[in-house]
């Protein structure tokens, strides 16, 4: 982010304080109004000619510099893999909280792994409850891969939208 002095256009395009378009105009000019504004000119983009410059106050600069950083860093990181453990003969209530707490981990940006313990021939119950799951989380996350039976436990990943 380039600011004030440091702007080397001869002519810029400025956006005021309250995002009003004030045109383009000498780079001199922008600096002006900006420190009658006691303001900061604040370069948005390189990209362009001229480039589109924004009239901002100056802790708020610092602030939004801070927050690019804090999303960049988010996005660069992986997303866990949470698993939520389940029985096929769980009571509604606590269904209800495991619901809960996926759309809560989807919301977030990680994954969730749905497992479901089972024994004997409990493996259509289980389906059937992640499947009741996926189609409640779907507007949370999609499943990576199909429901995978195996042994002893049924499990779906869940990823972010």
């Amino acid at each position: 982010m380039i600011k004030n002095e440091k702007i080397k256009a001869s002519e810029v395009h400025v956006t005021g304080i309250q995002g009003e378009d004030l045109g383009v105009m000498s780079t001199k000019e922008a600096l002006l109004l900006a420190k009658q504004l006691k303001v900061d000119l604040v370069c948005t983009s390189l990209m362009s000619s001229p480039p589109p410059c924004k009239l901002i106050g100056a802790g708020q600069a610092k602030q939004e510099a801070m927050q690019e950083k804090q999303q960049a860093r988010k996005l660069e990181q992986a997303p866990k893999i949470k698993e939520l453990r389940l029985t096929p003969h769980i009571e509604d209530h606590d269904l209800d909280t495991k619901r809960q707490q996926a759309a809560r981990i989807l919301q977030g940006g990680d994954a969730v792994q749905l497992v479901v313990k089972i024994s004997d021939k409990e493996g259509t119950q289980a389906k059937a409850l992640l499947e009741g799951l996926i189609k409640d989380l779907s507007a949370y996350g999609r499943k990576q891969t199909g429901i995978q039976l195996s042994g002893k436990q049924a499990s779906v990943q869940l990823n972010p939208l």
